[in-house]
């Protein structure tokens, strides 16, 4: 096995880890509720703090991978953040719960970015589009976390030993990966404080990115719903939605690098949003089941590639180092994927649950045009071999 080959599977693994823990951490929601007789509402805000702590681990992401480079935060952050998923079983108060889940949250983050630059300074390495297949990884964890909490479900375990059976293989891989974990090769000496404003590039590329994860998290919690009370599904095929845009966007980041290796960065952005126009268009117009399960298809394609590409364009800016291109990029994007959900619901109350998936379509075009416009001024790494 040559060398590339032990990293580009070592990096991938990280990226495996990161998921894993991700879904486990989800799976067992449910029983956190009851642990603490939570409502509802009160379950909500709880989880709130999660994403609240990936907020605050932004900035403290990008300064911390510039000034200490990716190598070193992907080793104290990887551990930290194996060790802190069996904390949230063991919270024995809401105050500790809360605190847990802002710190499970804020190192997620910190490791996003500091292994995504990662992966950037290999895929410059590897001398092909890669990063895609990575996030590929992350996402087929989802559904490996899944099925191994489904597991401990039945078989009794409570979380907190659940989740320290998957600290343990954590550890494990990354354990077994860290010597192919390097220090980067700067691309830029630029750096200053992440919270500074960003250039054109990075602020096209971050609403990009923010309207492709606010569609992302709008289909992550609202698919089921719009199957349920929109198409009207048996209840059987509830989940058919949500498994169908889950599994093309999964399977879609394993080969859009092949793709994006012989069409470019751009079109695979133009035609990412064109499938995400088209796809919850469908959804809108012929809520069948199958009509809307095709539209739920292609919608997972469509997303699929959009983050991959955009940290991708974003860590190669000449004005800045890729951990703060990319904790700009991620600031800008995240809070997409934050105010997506709760849109749809504030739309749907106002109007119909249709009316707000048809606005969300709305977001394919604008990945569209954002992509198109001024390629030349804002996709600077486009050169004519379409990389």
């Amino acid at each position: 096995m040559n060398f590339l080959l032990k990293r580009r599977i070592a990096i991938g693994s990280m990226f495996f880890f990161l998921g894993l823990c991700f879904a486990s951490w989800a799976a067992r929601i449910p029983d956190i509720q009851t642990k603490f007789d939570l409502s509802e509402g009160q379950l909500g805000s709880i989880l709130l703090f999660l994403p609240i702590g990936s907020i605050i681990g932004l900035p403290i992401a990008g300064w911390s991978v510039h000034h200490y480079g990716s190598k070193k935060v992907i080793l104290w952050g990887s551990f930290a953040y194996a060790l802190s998923l069996p904390l949230i079983g063991l919270s024995p108060s809401l105050w500790m719960l809360v605190l847990v889940l802002m710190t499970f949250g804020l190192l997620g983050n910190i490791m996003n970015i500091a292994l995504n630059t990662q992966a950037l300074d290999f895929e410059d390495e590897y001398g092909k589009s890669i990063l895609a297949f990575f996030h590929g990884l992350w996402s087929m964890a989802g559904f490996v976390g899944a099925g191994i909490g489904a597991v401990m479900i039945g078989l009794g375990w409570v979380p907190f030993s659940h989740y320290l059976v998957v600290a343990g293989i954590s550890i494990g891989i990354i354990l077994t990966s860290k010597a192919f974990i390097f220090e980067e090769k700067s691309r830029s000496e630029a750096g200053g404080l992440v919270l500074k404003k960003p250039d054109e590039l990075l602020l096209r590329v971050g609403l990009i990115s923010f309207l492709g994860m606010m569609t992302e998290g709008c289909m992550f919690d609202w698919s089921g719903v719009y199957f349920k009370k929109v198409v009207e599904a048996p209840a059987e095929w509830v989940t058919l939605g949500y498994v169908a845009f889950m599994g093309t966007m999964a399977s879609g980041r394993f080969i859009s690098d092949r793709f994006i290796q012989r069409f470019g960065k751009v079109p695979i952005l133009r035609v990412s949003g064109i499938l995400i126009f088209t796809g919850l268009s469908i959804s809108v117009l012929v809520p069948t089941i199958v009509w809307a399960t095709i539209g739920f298809l292609m919608v997972g394609f469509g997303v699929a590639s959009i983050v991959p590409v955009s940290y991708s364009v974003a860590g190669r800016s000449t004005l800045y180092s890729p951990g703060i291109a990319l904790a700009l990029v991620s600031t800008i994007s995240f809070f997409g994927f934050l105010i997506g959900p709760p849109l749809i619901g504030f739309i749907a109350d106002l109007f119909s649950l249709k009316t707000s998936f048809a606005l969300i379509a709305v977001n394919g075009l604008g990945i569209a045009l954002l992509s198109t416009v001024r390629k030349q001024v804002f996709f600077p790494t486009q050169t004519s071999e379409k990389s």
